[in-house]
């Protein structure tokens, strides 16, 4: 493939980013983009101003971009949170009817004793983990805003997503006219997407008007609803990748070459937020294939090549159920197919982009092998190049080293062993695997960055807190009592000013603050 001539645009990259979004709201692709073009509909028939109709864009784009980092609380209570998203777009969600549907999707697979076993802790204390998850939404579409140097109306409107017209909604219970008019619009243009592309321009307009005064702005839900709901028409006919990115040239920019490694590295961190034991994998699988092509002898701008490619490799793990990343046990024919389409997921989300698709090739080629025993596409050696090799080899190595819910981390030599062993059977390329445990051999453990005034031993709890760990798990690793490592949490939360785990794995993460390899706190 050419490269673009054309320099890289911030639309492109939010737009793909919009296609991950899609994976993990449980919808179907280019959702988050046909909203896109409701949500300028209806802002222009509002007569909002030309600002306010510019900031649309980014806000419709990234609104729900933060829906990854709570999967894991989702997944403990709710198994599969991809479905639990893609089903409440059918309700009102506030008061008994939300309290019902989240009760209703409680342990769905389990006995009628365990139901009743998770229902009383979810009333104990889930309702409040289901709160906290919305504001670790909110919090983390904020930090993508920041992190890709979106204008301050942008950022303003995003914390602002699960806000209500009733005043029913969180994080500030904002009311009426105190949400901002974008933000009102963007409410009714998701909702009404998806009733419109399922039931029909009909079943959106009875859904819009049944939510009118409650979860909707009523005056904007009138406009979008007249002539028989004329604005929603044609939404799956519209090319709604052009249309939003013709449309965002008000507030668009350049991407330059020498920034879009770090812009990229804002998708590995997304994507990793998908489960705890991810968190940092995409980073470290960057880092480790980039060192191992130069061991290689690849030149410096396909190094380069191979670094972008890592970053992006686990985009389609967001379309994975978070319940099926943390089984512990043998997955089903089912489960086992979702996890194989994880490449080609990764493929579609990159490929709308002329300059992301050049790293489509190698990205969705990581788990392909050099016999054709991989996936998804069945590829030989022949057609794998080099990078795609590189990564290959890299991504398994990295795996190895972290916990899974399967099986725990393999220490250095056990790693080598393995991927050497894997070069005997002829599914890794043995340059590429000799280049990979030549690289890692040579890397010299990274010092944790000193980030709010977080002490070595806060940065020690903060590690195992992102993970998932309890309380008394940290205590247990830590040698400390459990009320010393619930005051070390505490202070955590205040000096990083977040309140919930997602958050504080998005703070990690984005200030390289998780351990190296061969340096993780372990349970023992």
């Amino acid at each position: 493939m050419t490269e673009p001539r054309r320099p890289m645009r911030l639309a492109e990259l939010v737009a793909s980013l919009s296609l991950a979004t899609d994976l993990g709201l449980g919808q179907p692709q280019e959702h988050v983009l046909r909203q896109t073009v409701l949500a300028t509909r209806l802002a222009a028939a509002a007569g909002l101003s030309d600002a306010d109709r510019a900031a649309a864009y980014y806000i419709s784009l990234l609104a729900w971009v933060g829906c990854v980092a709570d999967s894991p609380e989702m997944a403990r209570w709710f198994g599969d949170d991809l479905r639990i998203r893609a089903d409440s777009y059918q309700i009102d969600k506030t008061g008994l009817p939300m309290l019902t549907f989240l009760l209703g999707h409680l342990a769905t697979t389990g006995s009628p004793l365990r139901r009743i076993s998770v229902t009383s802790r979810f009333l104990a204390g889930g309702v409040r983990d289901s709160m906290d998850s919305l504001l670790t939404h909110c919090r983390t579409a904020a930090d993508i805003a920041e992190r890709l140097d979106l204008p301050a109306a942008v950022r303003t409107a995003l914390p602002q997503a699960f806000e209500r017209w009733d005043g029913h909604g969180v994080p500030a219970g904002l009311r009426g006219d105190g949400i901002i008019p974008v933000m009102r619009v963007v409410h009714i243009a998701d909702d009404a997407e998806v009733h419109a592309r399922m039931g029909g321009v009909e079943a959106a307009v009875r859904m819009l008007r049944s939510r009118s005064g409650t979860e909707f702005d009523p005056e904007l839900v009138e406009l979008c609803v007249r002539d028989d709901g004329a604005l929603l028409d044609g939404l799956d006919r519209v090319d709604a990748w052009q249309h939003v990115i013709d449309g965002c040239a008000a507030l668009d920019r350049p991407v330059p070459e020498a920034e879009l490694t770090d812009v990229l590295t804002v998708f590995a961190d997304y994507a990793d937020a998908k489960a705890t034991w991810f968190l940092g994998h995409s980073r470290a699988v960057a880092e480790l294939a980039a060192a191992a092509a130069r061991e290689y002898g690849l030149p410096a701008e396909q190094a380069t090549t191979v670094r972008r490619a890592g970053l992006v490799c686990r985009l389609g793990t967001i379309g994975v159920s978070t319940g099926i990343w943390n089984k512990p046990g043998p997955l089903t024919p089912g489960e086992r197919e979702r996890v194989r389409m994880v490449p080609y997921l990764t493929e579609r989300i990159l490929a709308r982009s002329p300059h992301l698709a050049l790293l489509a090739g190698p990205a969705s080629m990581v788990y392909e092998r050099m016999d054709g025993s991989g996936y998804p596409r069945g590829l030989t050696g022949s057609m794998l190049p080099p990078a795609a090799r590189l990564l290959a080899a890299a991504q398994m190595a990295r795996a190895l080293a972290e916990d899974r819910p399967h099986r725990p981390a393999a220490d250095p030599d056990d790693r080598a062993r393995l991927l050497r062993a894997e070069v005997t059977a002829g599914r890794l390329d043995g340059d590429a695997v000799a280049a990979v445990l030549a690289a890692a051999e040579g890397r010299r453990p990274r010092r944790r960055a000193q980030v709010a005034g977080l002490t070595a031993r806060e940065l020690d709890v903060l590690a195992l807190l992102v993970r998932g760990r309890s309380t008394r798990e940290i205590a247990q690793v830590l040698g400390i009592s459990p009320r010393t490592a619930g005051s070390h949490v505490e202070h955590i939360y205040t000096k990083i000013g977040v309140h919930s785990r997602g958050s504080a794995a998005v703070f990690a993460m984005r200030h390289g603050l998780l351990p190296d390899e061969d340096q993780p706190a372990k349970i023992g």
